[in-house]
């Protein structure tokens, strides 16, 4: 079993990728009330030219049975193949990093580094949303959130996406974006026990070249290595 910290990755993970079309150059205008063939076109295409991203994200994450909300910031790098880099700037300094095959969490307050396995899911279609939105109903049912009115009062239309292999950190994920540029607007990841993680992205940058060298992680001087549990 995979430390709070770990799960919370496989939770936040999704949301770099699902806002990764938000900055896509090569989404189309979409027709004023769009088919979800049509939406689901939009996305695998705009999806299936993607390699990595970078952008700044605000996240809240929501526990149900305490009613408790956990605010947090920073900074995102993705790559496909289970890439990814978050580094946190609030309200706890800390840096999740994976090459996709090893994960390394960071915590400077505690002058120590969680070494292990880098989760399955991070390379699956569960976890690489980079792959599994380019091929969207193969990975997932998806239908609008409501079907009689896909729009919400925004003009957002609003996907609600079951993964085909559900994980316990994402048995839903509904996004509500722009079908005029892809741009995601809302996105929210639902858990086994309905606590949820929403998260908005700014200064996405897509598609830049990510060095792999990002995705790697040597502790600093002086700090302490412990095994993932």
């Amino acid at each position: 079993m995979y430390s709070g910290a770990v799960r919370r990755i496989l939770a936040t993970f999704v949301f770099g990728l699902v806002v990764a079309a938000s900055g896509s150059a090569w989404a189309q205008a979409a027709a004023p009330a769009p088919s979800l063939d049509d939406v689901i076109r939009g996305l695998e295409g705009a999806y299936g030219k993607l390699n990595d991203l970078k952008a700044e994200f605000s996240q809240t994450a929501f526990n149900k049975s305490l009613n408790q909300s956990i605010p947090a910031q920073g900074t995102v790098y993705l790559k496909k193949g289970g890439k990814l880099r978050w580094e946190y700037a609030d309200p706890t300094p800390q840096q999740i990093v994976s090459d996709g095959k090893t994960v390394w969490i960071y915590t400077p307050a505690l002058s120590q580094v969680n070494v292990g396995p880098a989760p399955e899911a991070l390379a699956g279609p569960a976890g690489s949303f980079l792959a599994g939105l380019g091929r969207l109903r193969e990975h997932f049912t998806v239908r609008f959130l409501n079907p009689a009115e896909p729009r919400d009062r925004d003009g957002n239309v609003v996907l609600d996406l079951t993964p085909k292999q559900p994980l316990p950190t994402m048995n839903r994920l509904v996004l509500a974006f722009d079908p005029r540029a892809w741009e995601v607007r809302r996105a929210v990841v639902y858990d086994q026990f309905e606590n949820t993680v929403t998260m908005q992205f700014r200064k996405v940058t897509v598609n830049a070249g990510l060095a792999d060298s990002l995705f790697t992680f040597v502790a600093p001087k002086g700090v302490a290595t412990v095994p993932l549990r």
